[in-house]
């Protein structure tokens, strides 16, 4: 099936199959791919079995070789020595039976405290992890795995007895620490390239088998570690080439890991991280007499144990966050290190949250190959409007600007000044009226600005996001509780709208409506209006119609059981239209409910009128109203607190004279 992901073709062998190339190509090292040769016979003066021609590439990492063996020639593309620097330093030294090993992180440093048992520290960026194959392959254009040997990735996981997870500086002063210094006289991994590094760390009293005895007196911690490291470029040799390096490689990184478990279960292991040393676990009696303190990547705030927040690190000396220094910054919280911002200058302002905030940026009108200082102004007939670019825009149609540098397409020297609403097209040098679903509000614009999320503009050229309109007609239809709700609502709905509601409650069930306030324009007879009938027909029971505005609030009973809500829009003009909450009530109640709707008394206090209008009060009541049962989850406090006194006199007497009818 799909040649079993081979390029060209396969050929099946015992038990397996294996890839084939055609003639004039040869096997990629992923067993899928093929690399291309050619099968020229060589000019006369190049018959040097080994002769090398060198090709110039614009490329700055990568280098076209031409070697012409056994009568071929062969183009092989090489990775040059600017390859990614290591995130990460591995490095191990002995003395006697004591292994003492280290691993200094270098950038892009990572911690995360997932409990008080439990973290992990990483260093670097994954290559491997989540990717297939294929997908190697098609990015190997930018990281240049495609060109040498595939990167090594080591995962080991194992424990240490009576230990605890607890990352902590190294204390200073302790005897068995003579002699143990890491540095210029350990023995880093010298073919390699780590670029990813993750030690995670998990303690947990539970023992696993049933022959497990007190299970609850050990602490066993369990130490994962994955390396992910690259082969040198150009350590290949004619006796040993990538692939030979990268077996090598590979043998040396698994002495190291066994030199690293030796460490660790000895506590001769470090991380160094922002120059600081951290040791990864503790012995228990050690643990238990540790200080009270928040741990890596926290501080006591008011008594709280907190996270370093953006724009600061932990500092594993003084148990504290600080501001990042100049030239760095940091976009995560509780971290141990900030990352540095390129260019290296150690310039910008302290606390920078991420990399837009490194101080360096080529302003406005300003790039460069990275961004950062130094930087080159934009040529005449481009500009840049952001900073920290790469790139300057061109103006376009051959138009120019009056300096270099320029900033802005408003720098560029048109031929026609466009109003809000229009866009240059420097194609037919006019001003164009913005399409549908975009708008401008700046004059001398060469773009338009599309409409957020799913809105639209009601015409072309529009010139304000305000005129984008989301034209969904908007409401929640509950059995019990609901409400209705014009497009776009509380901006303007849109032009040419229709929306149909229809509410169907339970059996024995009637319908209150309540309509706070409604915004129709009236001046475009009745162009915009809402209808509340019995179904779609012209000739059914009609419970309310409008086509105006009112502000002040109404309630009413539905004249029907069922409700059909109808609103339509024109293309005239526009308002904030309504949202119109209803709830369905046991009809045992419906003389008293259409007593106090009726009653003038309702509406006659602007306090009763704000009621009305209150979300948050016509919700209660109509939970009341909707659940009778539901009265009892409010106190007698609760009501005076949120009604005044006159709206529970009014409410009272009328649910008195409904209860004791004859008193």
């Amino acid at each position: 099936i799909n040649r079993g992901g081979c390029k060209f073709g396969c050929v099946n062998t015992p038990g397996s199959y294996e890839c084939t190339c055609p003639p004039g190509y040869k096997l990629h090292w992923n067993k899928k791919d093929c690399i291309g040769m050619w099968t020229r016979v060589p000019p006369r003066d190049h018959s040097d079995a080994t002769k090398i021609l060198w090709f110039k590439c614009k490329c700055q990492r990568l280098l076209l070789v031409l070697y012409f063996i056994n009568e071929r020639y062969v183009l092989i593309v090489k990775c040059t020595s600017s390859l990614v620097a290591p995130k990460a330093t591995l490095t191990c030294s002995k003395m006697g039976k004591k292994e003492s090993c280290s691993l200094t992180c270098a950038s892009k440093a990572h911690y995360l405290s997932e409990s008080d048992n439990s973290y992990s520290v990483s260093c670097g960026i994954p290559i491997l992890r989540g990717k297939s194959q294929s997908r190697l392959n098609a990015s190997s254009i930018q990281s240049c795995i495609e060109t040498q040997a595939p990167p090594v990735k080591q995962t080991v996981s194992f424990r240490i007895k009576n230990a605890k997870c607890h990352l902590h500086p190294k204390h200073k002063g302790r005897a068995e620490d003579n002699g143990r210094q890491i540095g210029p006289g350990g023995q880093p991994c010298n073919n390699c390239l780590v670029t990813f590094v993750n030690l995670k760390c998990d303690s947990s009293k539970k023992a696993k088998g049933r022959r497990a005895r007190n299970p609850s007196s050990k602490e066993v911690t369990r130490i994962t570690l994955e390396l992910e490291a690259e082969v040198k470029p150009g350590d290949a040799t004619g006796n040993c080439n990538m692939m030979c390096q990268r077996q090598r490689m590979e043998q040396q990184m698994k002495s190291y890991i066994k030199a690293l478990k030796k460490s660790i279960n000895q506590e001769r292991f470090l991380i160094r991280v922002a120059g600081l040393e951290y040791e990864v676990a503790q012995k228990l009696p050690q643990a238990a007499l540790r200080q009270e303190n928040c741990g890596p990547g926290r501080e006591k705030d008011s008594g709280r144990c907190v996270r370093c927040l953006p724009g600061s690190y932990y500092h594993g000396e003084q148990e504290r966050c600080v501001q990042c220094p100049p030239g760095t910054f940091q976009e995560r919280e509780g971290q141990l290190a900030c990352d540095l911002c390129p260019g290296g200058d150690r310039h910008g302002p302290q606390g920078a949250r991420n990399i837009t905030s490194c101080a360096g940026q080529c302003p406005p009108g300003y790039f460069s190959s990275d961004g950062f200082k130094p930087c080159q102004p934009c040529p005449l007939g481009t500009y840049q409007p952001d900073p920290g670019r790469t790139l300057c825009f061109p103006c376009g149609g051959g138009l120019g600007t009056k300096r270099e540098g320029a900033s802005s397409f408003n720098d560029c020297e048109v031929k026609v000044l466009c109003s809000p609403g229009h866009y240059y097209n420097t194609s037919v040098h006019r001003c164009i009226r913005c399409p549908h679903g975009t708008y401008q509000a700046e004059f001398r614009q060469n773009y338009c600005i599309s409409c957020p999320g799913n809105t639209t503009t009601d015409f072309d050229g529009a010139i304000s996001v305000s005129q984008c309109k989301n034209r969904e007609c908007g409401g929640e239809i509950g059995e019990f509780i609901g409400y209705i709700e014009s497009p776009n609502y509380p901006g303007n709905y849109p032009a040419n709208v229709e929306c149909i509601w229809t509410i169907n409650p339970p059996h024995k069930r009637k319908i209150l409506i309540v309509v706070p306030e409604i915004f129709l324009p009236s001046e475009d007879e009745c162009g915009d209006v809402l209808v509340m009938r019995k179904n779609g027909s012209v000739t059914s029971i009609t419970t309310y119609e409008t086509c105006q505005t009112y502000e002040r609030p109404i309630a009413f009973t539905s004249r029907s059981r069922r409700l059909w809500i109808n609103f339509k829009s024109n293309d005239v003009n526009s308002a904030r239209g309504f949202q119109i909450p209803y709830v369905t009530y046991d009809e045992d109640y419906e003389q008293l409910v259409e007593d106090i709707v009726r009653d003038g008394r309702l509406y006659a206090s602007e306090n009763h009128q704000e009621i009305l209008k209150d979300k948050k009060l016509i919700k209660t009541l109509f939970d009341v109203l909707a659940h009778p049962n539901n009265y009892y989850k409010y106190s007698t406090r609760d009501s005076t607190e949120m009604l005044p006194r006159s709206f529970i006199r009014l409410i009272h007497s009328k649910v008195s004279a409904f209860l004791r009818p004859y008193k």
